[in-house]
């Protein structure tokens, strides 16, 4: 039995991670982006690329959207020459990106009075863990249309949850990132503290992943750190300065404190102070090197 024609808008980091493993595991995946570069390389994947978001929706079944913001987002969805403006055709979205509920509910409504329904389905993982299909999906939405994507979810996951009526994919999503930001800054933290008294930081990174304070942020970033190289970026610095605001409002909207998810946002900013917007999260470990008075590492 033939699987089904995926369509992928967005083919950075994410996108082109989701689509190599759906391909692999039998779909045919047409991609679209802005960037022309990224749809060439999806087609030197052995993808179907395009030049329009209406060619896309008229031949995808469902379609994944992996946007970095909500400008982006609102211009696929409800722009001139976006889903919106797609007649003929009715397929599912499943919605990947990290924005505030609101704007996402907008998109969600927009389309549904088109025909078109919108899950929610933010992504638990970074780009490494994308390449690997180490991604979790928190799916929220219209159930039986859940339903309908299982088998799509399950080429580019290891696993996924459905957590009820749209927007709690995206509530779900905040508090897994909360745990990030903590997680990566406790990993930066603990192997600073470690190598200004005099441990090797390969050794610290052993020893650590065989013990009780491993963390998968730990084992995920800590290479990064032992090498003191970020430039495989699988989350910049500049693009979670969108997600660690998006968190705080939502936090602040809950009336809930936050305070260790709060302590780690002087980190990320003097990362972005000090130019390495373009630099994976993991560079916070450098910034913290700089803070105890460590020597630069070549």
């Amino acid at each position: 039995m033939s699987k089904s024609v995926v369509g992928m808008i967005g083919l950075g980091i994410m996108g082109s991670a989701m689509s190599a493993n759906l391909m692999k595991d039998g779909f045919t995946v047409v991609g679209y982006d802005v960037a022309d570069d990224c749809v060439q390389a999806h087609v030197k994947r052995g993808g179907v690329g395009v030049t329009s978001i209406k060619e896309l929706a008229r031949a995808a079944e469902f379609i994944f959207t992996s946007l970095p913001s909500v400008a982006a987002f609102d211009a696929v969805t409800q722009g001139d020459d976006g889903l919106l403006a797609v007649t003929g055709a009715t397929p599912i979205i499943i919605e990947t990106s990290t924005l505030k509920i609101g704007d996402k509910q907008r998109g969600h409504d927009a389309l549904q009075d088109a025909g078109m329904v919108m899950l929610d389905c933010p992504l638990s993982g970074t780009g490494a863990q994308a390449r690997t299909k180490d991604l979790v999906v928190l799916a929220s939405g219209d159930l039986a249309s859940y339903e309908r994507t299982v088998p799509v979810l399950e080429g580019m996951s290891r696993s996924n949850h459905y957590v009820g009526e749209f927007g709690n994919g995206s509530k779900m999503k905040f508090i897994a990132n909360l745990l990030v930001a903590i997680h990566n800054a406790s990993t930066a933290e603990a192997l600073v503290l470690g190598m200004r008294a005099g441990l090797k930081p390969e050794d610290i990174f052993k020893v650590i992943t065989d013990g009780a304070g491993n963390s998968r942020m730990f084992e995920i970033r800590g290479p990064m750190m032992v090498a003191n190289d970020y430039d495989d970026a699988t989350m910049k610095n500049s693009v979670w300065q969108k997600d660690m605001h998006i968190i705080a409002e939502f936090a602040r909207s809950m009336d809930c404190p936050t305070p260790l998810f709060s302590s780690t946002e002087a980190l990320y900013n003097a990362a972005m102070e000090q130019g390495l917007e373009a630099k994976d999260t993991a560079s916070i470990c450098a910034v913290m090197e700089a803070m105890a008075g460590l020597p630069e590492r070549k």
